[in-house]
């Protein structure tokens, strides 16, 4: 692996604020010619830096308008419990996020349904159901201050 530089990381930067800059685009963003930032972007893609593209949906349009986090307790913490869970988490579409913690809880989740009545139905017939699952704490989002993907770079 090559180490990245500072025409690398603006690429990288740009790139992630938006994802379809054409290749002559961006290479007057970050001052290169469009032969040397396309094999840039190559080689940052196959070394593992870009993991992908993909385009910003709008959640209240799609009908995913409430998002909920989700402190998730265990029965018990064993590998296998904790393969079962993963495994059930991600096969779920409702949950965007699945993350397992250190402290007073074992997993958070971040989850986008259409309302309180869709999350109560969430939350009945998928995650009280996720093997394993003893306890969970609720967090309904009021208002959403800052949503992003982007690194800091």
């Amino acid at each position: 692996m090559t180490a990245i530089d500072r025409k690398d990381l603006k690429i990288l930067d740009e790139l992630q604020r938006d994802g379809r800059l054409t290749t002559t685009e961006l290479a007057n963003r970050v001052h290169l010619s469009p032969t040397a930032t396309a094999d840039r972007v190559r080689r940052l893609t196959a070394e593992g830096f870009i993991l992908g593209y993909a385009a910003r949906l709008s959640p209240e349009k799609l009908g995913r308008g409430l998002i909920v986090f989700v402190e998730v307790r265990l029965d018990r913490t064993s590998e296998d419990v904790f393969a079962e869970f993963a495994k059930a988490a991600r096969a779920n579409a409702d949950i965007m996020e699945c993350h397992m913690v250190a402290g007073g809880f074992d997993y958070l989740l971040k989850a986008r349904v259409k309302d309180m009545a869709a999350y109560r139905a969430f939350l009945s017939d998928a995650l009280l159901n996720l093997p394993g699952v003893r306890e969970t704490h609720t967090y309904a989002v009021m208002e959403e201050i800052k949503n992003t993907s982007a690194l800091a770079l």
